[in-house]
């Protein structure tokens, strides 16, 4: 079992340093939910189908991420609070190459 380090800034401001399974096809929607850095009901409501943009991040290092796909690019065109670096954890499947992520929730869509 391999676990990587990532940095997750919470909607509060928290910063949270957490050990991530590289093992498990896990995405990093699926990660904040397990720690519970979101509260209830407030991430990844989709389900992970890059339908909702609840799930959105700020990538704030400059880890080599995959490709944005033509889901998350067009959820994104759609969403709220969303900045050059936004991207869907849902979408950000958990992998080695991510070791050293830096990410920060984006703020709740009211």
């Amino acid at each position: 079992m391999t676990d990587i380090k990532i940095k997750i800034t919470d909607r509060d401001g928290i910063l949270h340093e957490i050990d991530a399974p590289t093992d498990m096809n896990m995405n990093l929607m699926e990660v904040v939910r397990s720690y519970e850095l979101a509260p209830e009901g407030t991430i990844g409501i989709c389900g992970g189908m890059a339908m909702c943009a609840s799930c959105q991040c700020y990538v704030l290092s400059d880890t080599a991420l995959p490709e944005m796909g033509d889901d998350e690019e067009a959820m994104l065109s759609e969403a709220f609070n969303v900045k050059d670096n936004s991207r869907l954890g849902c979408q950000l499947h958990i992998t080695e190459d991510m070791d050293g992520l830096e990410v920060e929730l984006a703020p709740e869509e009211l």
